[in-house]
């Protein structure tokens, strides 16, 4: 019996630029830009071998997450409208929340986490992420699991 996958997320600056070819190839490729695996090795300056060797190990965030349950938490300031604003987010953008939770304000602060499923989202789960920081009162927001 084989070993299973171990996954990492990775910020796609620290990544060998190989596996952002691959990646850019695959992107041409799933919209239509192209519609061979050789044009699109050609136009990212890959080999066929190193798309394929790589083709199934490589994936954004994005796509990992997109249909899935994922679960966020936001730090907000303990002020009246900040956790309707951030619902607001979701419910305008297609995304379907499934819990809230809470803690009690601290230091005039709470956690807020979230778990929304994610196949109706119509916006990357990252400009999700920067819409919410953009509301006053939203200190902190990230994705903790997907």
């Amino acid at each position: 019996m084989g070993k299973s996958p171990s996954y990492f997320i990775v910020e796609s600056s620290a990544l060998p630029e190989i596996f952002l070819k691959v990646a850019e190839a695959k992107r041409l490729l799933e919209t239509g830009e192209v519609d061979t695996v050789h044009l699109a090795t050609r136009r990212v300056g890959i080999s066929r071998s190193a798309f394929y060797k790589y083709k199934d190990a490589v994936r954004p965030f994005n796509d990992m997450l997109h249909g899935r349950i994922v679960t966020f938490q936001f730090l907000l300031k303990d002020e009246p409208g900040v956790l309707s604003a951030v619902l607001n987010i979701f419910a305008q953008t297609g995304g379907n929340i499934l819990t809230i939770n809470q803690s009690i304000p601290s230091n005039g602060c709470a956690a807020v986490t979230v778990g929304a499923e994610t196949s109706g989202l119509r916006i990357a789960l990252e400009e999700l992420l920067n819409q919410a920081l953009e509301i006053e009162g939203v200190l902190r927001c990230e994705i903790l699991a997907g």
